[in-house]
């Protein structure tokens, strides 16, 4: 076998599973004995490079605050400030400079802090590995391994390279991370037939990242680095482009329709002016002034902190939110696509039901908690409590409580029955200490099953646990309730097949327990020998049970319209099992398997995609595949997940959320967002947060606009009327980032409505503003901008004032014209009075306080002279507030109209 031909294996180390171990070593020129001579792994490692993840570079702090000023719309604000400055206007220009320095500090103080909570990348790769090199063992870094190296490993481990099996012995590894399968997986060094194997089905590959949880194994490294599986993954994350979200989208199309409104609209003043005969300079200060005031300055900054208020109250409800956008993406969710294992299930193997001398116990209590109970069954003798003392006896995984919560060490099914027996107060360390281990037979695939022979009360016993078709097979007798030995009949044996076969249908995972005295004490332990004549106890039935919460959340999301599709490395008949107790919809024609989708091409897929609620046996392609296949159709897709395996379909939706408990780091990082306690009706809070965010954000955006608005027609028809100036430009900014702001701001944290989670969810491509909301915002802008010149046209025509007295007049009238509209701008349909006016305290104090400095303005001789202002008398104050308050009751008129079919 020449070097040549080992490379190109190298580089290509497809179906591996399906060659014979001894090709394989010919291909890859090593001893299957002695393995490779160090000059040749330090060959290959010179060649293909450390067995590690190439890590992507932070994200600088620079980075992420040069990102708060790519919108358009800062843009714009940043040119308007270049042209006061040029103006002379230093005022105005430190004024939009400020709030676009401030909308860039909350969104990069924001995005830091969530950058920085999540720092910890790619933490499955292990330092050291047990390997032969030149017939010797050694303990290298597990970044040098190399392509045919032979490696060692054992329960406890993790896998650090995608490995081929030359030997196993009782191997299980847990590859839930990788495939999504909840249980551990038998391991075996034989050849597998040549047929596409998912991952979840090479029982003679170890995989990088996955973990062994019982027995030993020798085994042929075939891959390294990015070429392992995990490799392939990470790479498939780096070809899924972030694409923006809705919100962004939408802004960024309300910019650009700012730009072009702001332009023509200075276009056709200043032609006018100059058609006129206008002074150039005036004309050119009063084209300034109306682009002021077409610009909405204050909306980046109250957008950032509406997003920012509601990644706060997220918090609360144990989502962490990494990029802003997303939590306005969550509200526009269409279909969220959901892992099975620790996101809708707990990731525990529990016991809950227990078979005895044909009675069923039901088993209550979820997780490795040993809290709950053996229902009407008693512990503390007879069959059961031989029952349950084999589950423990037969053990060889440990339950411990760190940090308040319980874990296994070792195999979860073992797990699982050491919890059942704890709920029955029975402890493992008490028995082993009363029953000190003999031998033990560990499990392997062909007997399929294990035993462990104990020293009880001077007596050699054999406690065994197993398959129970096989188990069942080696017994001649059983265990009767009340704890008697009786023989085992083929009525009993029928009636114990029976309920193996009803607790399969339930799809859960059944364990069969048996014991035997050992009487003369044998010399030898072998198992043919040891594992016959056994007497049958009982059968243990075990399932990941559901989280509690998880069916109500499902039910919420699809109240409000929102598709849920479970997508999951289990099989196929496991997942539909928890996807009819979750309340997916969960025929037969409803799911699908990884292999039976392959089998579709894209436009199949197209076709069946929305009829789709169970995806089975999956791979990282396949979830990717799914996701794209549904954003193909303009659904916008949120991903839930938290094994490496999810983290490209993560990456690849519209809205990626991984588990915090359980996620792994690789999730986590292609996240949007994060569940800090993997409660999957976490997301369903969040959606209904994100809901509630974008209903306030349009809100504020409909109130900027409609004052916005009316001070361009202010503008505009005093222009037209070749009247002076009405506001200055220094009046519009005052208006725009002071008395308008904090309005806006307040209209952001505006009380969620009750309805929210009972509409469906809003088309991604619908505007910002309805068509019914933008003829409001035109409607209610002309009726301000009408009551404000009326205004200015009496002071400056009826009562012959002089021009600084009718602008402050103007000014004035409307400040308290807008800071009204507030009010109305909370609801498009109910009045103030409806709502009512205690329901959002901060919209209150907000209009409270801008009047204030509006005031404060108007009294203080500093004010005054910055804005140019002078002292009004008593009874023009009789004037303003007559044509301020108009508009805003002829706007709850107008709501009321449009109500007055409601009664009927």
């Amino acid at each position: 076998m020449s070097k040549m031909m080992a490379e190109q294996h190298r580089q290509n180390p497809s179906r591996r599973y399906a060659q014979a171990i001894e090709n394989l070593g010919h291909e890859l020129g090593v001893s299957l004995t002695e393995g490779l001579a160090e000059e040749e792994a330090t060959r290959r490692f010179s060649v293909h490079g450390p067995n590690e993840l190439p890590e992507p570079p932070p994200l600088s702090p620079w980075k992420i605050l040069a990102g708060q000023f790519t919108s358009l719309i800062v843009w714009v604000l940043i040119g308007a400030a270049i042209v006061s400055g040029l103006l002379g206007e230093w005022i105005d220009t430190g004024a939009i400079l400020a709030i676009v320095v401030l909308n860039g500090c909350l969104g990069f103080f924001q995005e830091y802090r969530a950058e920085q909570s999540l720092m910890a990348l790619k933490t499955l790769a292990v330092t050291h590995a047990r390997v032969i090199r030149e017939g010797a063992k050694l303990i290298v870094p597990s970044r040098e391994l190399v392509s045919g190296d032979l490696i060692e490993v054992e329960a406890g481990d993790h896998i650090p390279a995608d490995a081929r099996l030359i030997h196993a012995a009782a191997l299980r590894t847990q590859e839930a991370a990788l495939t999504g399968e909840s249980t551990p997986v038998e391991k075996n060094a034989e050849t597998l037939p040549e047929s596409d194997l998912p991952l979840a089905d090479q029982r003679n590959i170890l995989f990088l990242g996955t973990t062994v949880t019982g027995g030993k194994g020798l085994a042929l490294v075939v891959a390294t680095g990015l070429k392992t599986e995990l490799g392939r993954i990470a790479t498939l994350m780096t070809t899924v482009p972030v694409e923006p979200t809705p919100l962004q989208r939408r802004l960024e199309e309300f910019g650009h329709v700012l730009l072009l409104l702001s332009l023509g609209i200075v276009a056709v003043v200043f032609a006018l002016g100059l058609w006129r005969g206008e002074p150039v300079f005036d004309m050119f200060l009063t084209a300034v002034s109306l682009a002021v005031a077409a610009i909405p300055e204050g909306l980046p900054a109250i957008v950032t902190t509406t997003l920012a208020l509601g990644v706060m109250r997220m918090v609360k409800r144990h989502a962490l939110i990494r990029r802003l956008p997303a939590v306005e993406t969550l509200g526009a969710a269409t279909v969220i696509c959901t892992d099975k294992t620790g996101t809708l299930t707990k990731n525990e193997m529990t016991v809950v039901h227990l078979y005895l001398d044909g009675l069923v116990y039901d088993v209550t209590g979820e997780g490795y908690a040993p809290e709950g109970g053996i229902v009407g069954g008693d512990t503390s003798a007879g069959g059961l409590r031989d029952l349950l003392m084999c589950a423990l006896l037969c053990n060889g995984a440990s339950l411990k409580k760190v940090k308040g919560n319980w874990t296994v060490v070792g195999d979860p099914t073992e797990g699982a029955l050491l919890v059942v027996a704890g709920k029955a107060g029975m402890r493992k360390d008490d028995l082993d200490r009363m029953h000190p281990l003999v031998e033990e037979i560990p499990f392997d695939s062909e007997r399929k099953m294990m035993t462990m022979v104990r020293r009880s009360h001077g007596v050699i016993m054999a406690y065994v646990k197993g398959a129970p078709d096989i188990l069942l097979s080696q017994c001649t007798n059983y265990a009767a309730a009340e704890g008697e030995t009786r023989q085992l009949t083929d009525v009993i044996r029928t009636a114990i097949i029976s309920a193996n076969q009803q607790f399969a249908r339930q799809a859960l995972r059944v364990v069969a327990l048996a014991q035997r005295r050992l009487d003369p004490e044998p010399s030898a332990f072998h198992a043919q020998e040891i594992e016959e004549q056994l007497v049958f106890i009982g059968l243990a039935a075990m399932k990941d049970p559901l989280r509690q919460e998880a069916k109500a959340a499902v039910g919420l999301c699809r109240q409000a319209g929102i598709e849920t599709v479970m997508i999951t490395g289990d099989h196929k008949e496991t997942a539909l099992a928890i996807a009819r107790e979750a309340g997916f919809p969960s025929g037969p024609m409803q799911a699908l398997s990884g292999v039976e989708l392959n089998a579709l091409n894209d436009a199949e897929l197209a076709e069946r995609i929305r009829d789709i609620s169970v995806y089975a046996r999956v791979s990282a392609e396949h979830k990717l595949r799914i996701v794209k296949a549904w954003r193909a159709q303009g659904a916008v897709v949120a991903m839930t997940g938290d094994g490496v395996n999810d983290a490209p379909a993560v990456r690849e939706a519209d809205i990626g959320i991984a588990m915090g408990m359980t996620g792994t780091d690789v999730t986590k990082e292609a996240s949007d967002m994060v569940v800090t306690d993997d409660n999957f009706a976490s997301i369903a809070a969040a959606v209904e947060e994100g809901r509630s965010i974008y209903d306030n954000i349009r809100k504020a955006v409909h109130y900027l606009l409609s004052c916005n608005l009316s001070e361009v027609l202010v503008m505009l028809g005093s222009t037209l009327m070749g009247w002076p100036l009405p506001l200055l430009p220094i009046h519009i900014l005052w208006i725009n980032l002071v008395t308008d702001g904090f309005p806006a701001l307040a209209l952001a944290v505006d009380p969620k409505a009750p309805d929210v989670m009972k509409r469906p969810p809003r088309d991604p491509r619908d505007r910002l503003l309805s068509r019914e909301r933008f003829l409001a915002v035109c409607l209610q802008g002309a009726m301000m901008a009408a009551s404000t010149l009326a205004v200015f046209g009496v002071s400056l025509l009826v009562l012959k004032d002089e021009v600084p007295f009718a602008r402050t007049m103007t000014f004035t009238t409307l400040v308290l014209m807008q800071l009204l509209h507030a009010f109305s701008c909370r609801h498009e349909r109910y009045s103030l009075f409806q709502i009512g006016l205690m329901t959002n305290r901060a919209l209150l104090g907000a209009v409270v306080f801008s009047a204030l400095l509006q005031a404060g303005i108007l009294l203080n001789p500093w004010g005054m002279e910055i804005f140019k202002v002078v002292p009004l008398r008593a009874e023009e104050w009789w004037l303003m507030v007559g044509f301020g308050v108009a508009p805003f009751v002829a706007m709850e008129l107008w709501k009321a109209w449009g109500r007055r079919g409601d009664c009927k």
